[in-house]
C-alpha cells in the first residue's frame, strides 16, 4: 500500500469515466490510484545520451484531483528522480515505496491541498530501461550511427515514463525529444513544426498526441532512417538501406486504410505512418497510433505476410480507440483485432487467402485448448485477477473465433452494423469484458432466447471452446491437406512447381501437416526438393528449423544460428531455443552456445522469455 494511503477514509472520487469505479476495472498491474488523483496528460522534456544508454529531462503530468487529494500514484521502474516539483516550481514531498518484480514500485507524491487540476514536473532519468533498446551502429543495417526504440506494452514504459501506466487511464501527451544528429527521432503522435537545430550537435523533434491514449501507447524510436509516402496519409520510415523493400512490402497500406474504413468507420488518428525497425523488435509489430512499429522478418518479397500490417492498422479501432481498462480482458484488443484483419485481409487479397488465414488461426487455438485442456481456467476469453491466460492462441484467435461465430450466426451486415457501433459508442475509452457482453445485449441480439443461443456468456467467461463455435471451411485446404497425406503416406513430395505457386499460408500448413518424427534423409529430401533452408519466408523458415531441430539434423544448426543471430522476434527466438533445450545432451549445449552469443543483442522482453527457457539446471 503507498504511503499515506488511507481506504477507510478516501477522497471523493475524481470525475472519471464510469468504467474505472467498476470492479471489473481495477488494475492489479498498478499502483495508481485514479480516483483520488488521475493523470490526464503527459509533456515530457528528453534527452537521449546513446553513450549512456539513458533518457532524461523533465515529465510534467496534469493531474486531476478529487477533492480532498492529498497523494499522487505513479508506477516506477528503476527510474532515478532527481526533484519533484509543483507547478510553481515548489519542491513536493515524494517516495518511492518497495518494488515487486515487473510492477515495479509506488511513486507516491504529496501534492498537497488545492483544487481539481494540479501540475507536478519530474526531473529524472533513466539507464538502460527495459522498454528501450539502445543498438550500436554494428546492429543496423547501416552499419554507421546507434539506433533506439521502445516497447511499452504491457507495463513496461514505466521504466522511462513517470505516469499511471495503466491501459485504463487514458492520456494526451506531447513530447519534445532532442538527439545528436544526424539521427532522427519520430513518435506515435503528429509531428509538431519541423525539427530545431539547436547548434550544439543535437536536434529537437516534437510530438503530440491530442486523443487520450492508454500510456503503453507512447512509443519512439531514433536513427538514421528515411521516410517514403505510400498514399496521402500512410508512409514508412526505415533505415535507408531497407527503404525500397520496405515500401514494395508495403505499397497496399492506403488500400487497407480504405477498405477498414468501409467496414467500421472512419480512421480517426490523421495519419497512418509504419516503421520498419531492425530485426532484434522483439514483436511481428506494435500498434502504436500514426506509427505502426514492424519487425523486418515480414519482408518476403510477395507480400504474403502483409496480414500482419492488417492486424497493426485494425488496432487503430480495436485497441487504440477502444481499449481494454485491464489486461486480463486483452481479448477485447487482440481477438476484435485478429477478427478485424482477416475481414482487411478479405477485401484487399480475397477471400481464399482469408479463409487459409483463418484457418491456420483455428489450428492454432485447438492445438492450445489440446495442449492445456478445453477446462483451464486460462482458456477464458476474460482473465480474472490472479488467473493467467493460457496464451496468445485464446486472446487472440479464440477471440477472433467467437467473433466470426457472431459474424455467421446472425449475418455479416448485422454484425458489423454492431461492431461499428461498438467503436463509436465507446471512441477514445477504456472498456471490460462486461460492457461489451452488455452491449451484445443490448444493441446485438434480438432476445433472452437468440442471447442464450448465441452462448454469449460461455463465450467471454468460460474456459474452453463453445458447441457453436463456427469452424473455417477445411476445403480451402483442400490440395495442400492431399498433399500432406500423400506425404505422409507414401513420401510423396510435392514437385518444387507447385510448391512455389502455393500461397505462404499453404505452404505453412503442409509444414505443420507434416509427420513430426523425421530421419536426416527425409529431411534432406524435403529441403532439396522444395528450397526449405533457403526460403525468405520468415515463417515458413521457422517452421522448417524447429522441426529439423526437433529431429536433431545436424545440417539445420548452422542455420539456426544464423536465424537466431540475426532475429529478435520472440515469437520465433523461444520456441526455436526449447526446441533446443529439448533435445538433451544434444540441443541443450548448442542452445547454451548460441544464448551466451546472441542474448545482448536481444530485447529486454525476449531476453525475459528465452531466459526462463535456456538460463534453467538441465
Amino acid at each position: 500500500m503507498p504511503a499515506d494511503a488511507d481506504t477507510n477514509a478516501a477522497p471523493a472520487s475524481v470525475a472519471v469515466a464510469p468504467i474505472l469505479n467498476s470492479p471489473e476495472a481495477l488494475d492489479t498491474s498498478t499502483y495508481a490510484q485514479p480516483q483520488v488523483a488521475r493523470v490526464t496528460h503527459v509533456d515530457l522534456d528528453l534527452a537521449l545520451d546513446f553513450d549512456a544508454r539513458t533518457i532524461g529531462g523533465i515529465a510534467t503530468l496534469s493531474v486531476l484531483a478529487a477533492p480532498g487529494a492529498k497523494t499522487l500514484v505513479l508506477d516506477d521502474r528503476g527510474l532515478d528522480i532527481a526533484s519533484v516539483t509543483d507547478g510553481q516550481g515548489h519542491a513536493l514531498a515524494y517516495a518511492v515505496g518497495e518494488a515487486s518484480g515487473d510492477k515495479g514500485a509506488p511513486l507516491t507524491i504529496d501534492i498537497g491541498p488545492g483544487g481539481a487540476n494540479r501540475t507536478v514536473k519530474i526531473a529524472y532519468s533513466a539507464h538502460d530501461a527495459d522498454a528501450l533498446q539502445w543498438l550500436s551502429p554494428q546492429q543496423t543495417a547501416g552499419g554507421k550511427y546507434p539506433y533506439l526504440f521502445s516497447q511499452g506494452e504491457a507495463i513496461l514504459n514505466r521504466t522511462w515514463i513517470p505516469t499511471q501506466d495503466s491501459p485504463g487511464i487514458r492520456q494526451t501527451w506531447r513530447a519534445r525529444i532532442t538527439a545528436p544528429k544526424p539521427l532522427t527521432v519520430v513518435m506515435s503522435g503528429l509531428a509538431v513544426g519541423e525539427p530545431e537545430d539547436l547548434g550544439d550537435g543535437r536536434r529537437a523533434f516534437t510530438y503530440e498526441m491530442d486523443h487520450p491514449v492508454a500510456p503503453y501507447l507512447i512509443a519512439l524510436a531514433a536513427g538514421d532512417i528515411a521516410f517514403r509516402s505510400l498514399g496521402p496519409r500512410t508512409g514508412v520510415w526505415t533505415e535507408p538501406a531497407m527503404l525500397d523493400a520496405a515500401a514494395n512490402e508495403l505499397a497496399d497500406t492506403e488500400k487497407m486504410v480504405s477498405a477498414a474504413e468501409t467496414l467500421y468507420g472512419p480512421y480517426r488518428w490523421g495519419r497512418y505512418d509504419m516503421i520498419v525497425l531492425p530485426p532484434s523488435f522483439p514483436y511481428g509489430g506494435m500498434e502504436n497510433p500514426t506509427l505502426t512499429f514492424l519487425t523486418p522478418t515480414f519482408i518476403a518479397g510477395d507480400r504474403s505476410l502483409t496480414g500482419l500490417v492488417a492486424h497493426e492498422l485494425a488496432h487503430s479501432w480495436s485497441g487504440n480507440l477502444v481499449t481494454n481498462a485491464v489486461w486480463g480482458d486483452g481479448w477485447l484488443n487482440e481477438g476484435i483485432t485478429s477478427y478485424f484483419e482477416n475481414r482487411i485481409v478479405e477485401q484487399i487479397y480475397g477471400k481464399k487467402r482469408a479463409e487459409q488465414e483463418a484457418l491456420l488461426s483455428f489450428a492454432a487455438m485447438e492445438n492450445t485448448l489440446n495442449r492445456v485442456g478445453y477446462d483451464a481456467p486460462g482458456t477464458a476469453l476474460h482473465q480474472p485477477d490472479g488467473t493467467e491466460s493460457a496464451g496468445s492462441a485464446i486472446i487472440y484467435n479464440k477471440g477472433a473465433a467467437f467473433m466470426a461465430t457472431l459474424e455467421h450466426a446472425v449475418g455479416r451486415a448485422r454484425f458489423d452494423a454492431w461492431l461499428r457501433q461498438w467503436f463509436d459508442g465507446h471512441a477514445f475509452q477504456p472498456a471490460t469484458s462486461q460492457m461489451i457482453y452488455d452491449d451484445m445485449l443490448a444493441h446485438l441480439v434480438k432476445s433472452k432466447a437468440e442471447a442464450k443461443a448465441l452462448m454469449l456468456h460461455q463465450w467471454i467467461f468460460d474456459p474452453g471452446l463453445p458447441a457453436n463455435v463456427y469452424q473455417p471451411d477445411p476445403a480451402a485446404f483442400a490440395a495442400v491437406d492431399g498433399a500432406a497425406k500423400a506425404y505422409s503416406e507414401s513420401g510423396t513430395i510435392p514437385v518444387k512447381a507447385a510448391w512455389d505457386g502455393w500461397t505462404s499460408a499453404e505452404r505453412q500448413r503442409f509444414l505443420q501437416e507434416l509427420p513430426q518424427q523425421r530421419s536426416a534423409d527425409q529431411l534432406a529430401a524435403l529441403d532439396n526438393a522444395l528450397g526449405l533452408a533457403k526460403t525468405g519466408n520468415n515463417e515458413e523458415l521457422f517452421l522448417w528449423l524447429n522441426l529439423a531441430l526437433a529431429n536433431r539434423y545436424e545440417p539445420a544448426v548452422a542455420e539456426a544460428d544464423t536465424f537466431l543471430s540475426t532475429v529478435g522476434r520472440t515469437k520465433f527466438v523461444r520456441p526455436l531455443f526449447a526446441t533446443l533445450m529439448q533435445q538433451g545432451v544434444w540441443g541443450q549445449p548448442i542452445a547454451r552456445r548460441i544464448y551466451a552469443r546472441t542474448r545482448s543483442g536481444y530485447h529486454a522482453v525476449t531476453q525475459g522469455a528465452v531466459d526462463k527457457v535456456v538460463l534453467t539446471k538441465d
